[in-house]
């Protein structure tokens, strides 16, 4: 099977590592082992397969974060679940919708597999939320699944749960289903921190969750997706091919932290607090940029008003400054770059790249 390079990857493999400020990062500054109240029964711990698609307890603290009851299976990060999804649904000529920007996933993989894939573009002008007669429009009815991240990478838009559940008339009256990536759920910035997740309003909704960024356990590898028992029995007989458990560590250190949520909120709504006041302090004294600032998520997407390519732009600020951004060419939106507003030594990253700009 062929598929694309993935440029946001191949791009942070390259690059990530030798940058002075890494401004493409979309974790909030990872917890250690230290800052979870584990007990010293994880010394007991027998380092066997364990409970193949995910412990009762991590299955438990997960069911926790919706609001009906949902079969779950525990994967190798989100990126293992979007693949699981993806394998397990679609099949050669399936139509697939894509809500772009978003994860290279969501489009790459579905092409892949020999499906035609429709890119739906969010826009700047629309506060990068779905049109929702546009999407009615995309969405027919040869349409298999549509993918959607909310709250959405790169932009920080949130779609409200209204609009979610608009959304998700569309699609049954259509007969989709639906993908929502909800890795960054939890992290909303204005009302209340967790959006409504598309499995608790729609029956053929797919949640993927992920340890990694609401609650920064990038480190630990462990996502999920939660659905109809159905599909998540389809999903587990492909999981069995590339997956059969994750660590037990893994699962255990997971399962702490979920049942420890609230705390970890704290810590980390403090953090993109001081990152949102930094970034918009900046915006208002930097007139060669503009952007919506974010409703939720750990990034921003930039516009900048230079006469050259989001890839250059990002390689020679590197180069010059120190500083890593992603360029929005990675993400099928150039003019752009990617920003982190919850990065390590953010405001000095930002004076750096105002400096650049002005030169």
């Amino acid at each position: 099977m062929k598929i694309a390079e993935f440029k946001i990857e191949e791009w942070m493999n390259k690059y990530e590592a030798s940058a002075a400020y890494d401004l493409t990062t979309t974790c909030i500054s990872p917890l250690c082992i230290n800052d979870l109240p584990f007990s010293k029964e994880i010394f007991d711990l027998k380092l066997g397969y364990g409970d193949i698609t995910g412990s009762k307890r991590l299955k438990n603290a997960i069911q926790s974060l919706y609001e009906k009851e949902h079969s779950i299976t525990v994967t190798h990060g989100a990126i293992g679940a979007n693949q699981l999804v993806f394998l397990s649904l679609l099949e050669r000529g399936d139509e697939v919708v894509s809500i772009v920007p978003t994860y290279q996933q969501h489009y790459s993989i579905p092409e892949s597999l020999g499906c035609s894939v429709k890119l739906y573009f969010l826009k700047e002008e629309n506060s990068w939320l779905p049109d929702l007669e546009e999407l009615d429009r995309i969405i027919t009815s040869k349409t298999k699944l549509l993918c959607l991240n909310n709250p959405n990478n790169p932009t920080g838009s949130v779609i409200p749960d209204w609009m979610l559940e608009k959304i998700a008339q569309i699609a049954e009256r259509k007969n989709v289903w639906i993908l929502s990536d909800e890795v960054y759920r939890g992290l909303n910035l204005i009302g209340k921190a967790y959006s409504k997740s598309i499995a608790d309003i729609y029956p053929k909704g797919i949640s993927v969750g992920s340890m990694s960024k609401t609650y920064s356990l990038p480190g630990l590898r462990v996502g999920w997706i939660a659905g109809r028992a159905d599909l998540i029995n389809e999903i587990n007989h492909q999981r069995q091919y590339n997956t059969i458990s994750i660590s037990a560590l893994d699962d255990y250190f997971a399962s702490v932290a979920l049942e420890n949520k609230d705390s970890i909120a704290k810590r980390n709504f403090k953090i993109m607090n001081e990152g949102i006041k930094t970034l918009k302090e900046w915006l208002d004294k930097t007139p060669k940029v503009r952007c919506i600032l974010p409703k939720g998520g750990t990034t921003v997407l930039l516009k900048y008003n230079l006469n050259i390519p989001s890839r250059d732009f990002c390689k020679n600020l590197q180069q010059s400054t120190g500083v890593a951004l992603l360029p929005g060419e990675t993400l099928e939106m150039e003019g752009y770059v990617r920003l982190g507003f919850c990065a390590d030594n953010l405001a000095a990253a930002l004076e750096k790249l105002g400096n650049y700009l002005n030169h």
